[in-house]
């Protein structure tokens, strides 16, 4: 009855998946990239042509960025693949699209927000 421990493929298979979410939460929320691209937009600027300040803790010295993603890349060659990229490709379909939730809509939802009672009217 001896051999491995039947649990341990499963822990290592946990700690792999918290490394790969852990990413996630660094990344802006959609309402806040969606109000970025608005502003480039009004502005009648293009979200490709953003002329970037050298960062030296970023990747590829914070040269280049995905706006809908808000990732940085270490390459143009790596930044044009996952313009390619199927994840690229929802997430410009998103942003383009009807504007996603905020905050301020969830806490409506949830009663947490100031009450709609509709238009005040005159009262004798």
């Amino acid at each position: 009855m001896g051999g491995k421990c039947p649990h341990r493929k499963v822990k290592k298979r946990r700690l792999s998946h918290k490394t790969a979410r852990r990413g996630k939460f660094l990344l802006k929320a959609d309402d806040a990239v969606y109000e970025e691209l608005v502003k480039l937009a009004d502005q009648g600027k293009d979200a490709q042509a953003k002329d970037l300040p050298v960062d030296e803790d970023l990747p590829g010295m914070g040269q280049f960025y995905c706006l809908h993603c808000d990732r940085y890349f270490a390459s143009e060659s790596v930044k044009d693949e996952h313009y390619r990229s199927k994840r690229h490709k929802k997430r410009v379909k998103v942003m383009s699209g009807p504007a996603p939730h905020t905050q301020l809509d969830a806490e409506l939802a949830a009663g947490m927000g100031m009450p709609d009672n509709g238009l005040k009217l005159m009262s004798m």
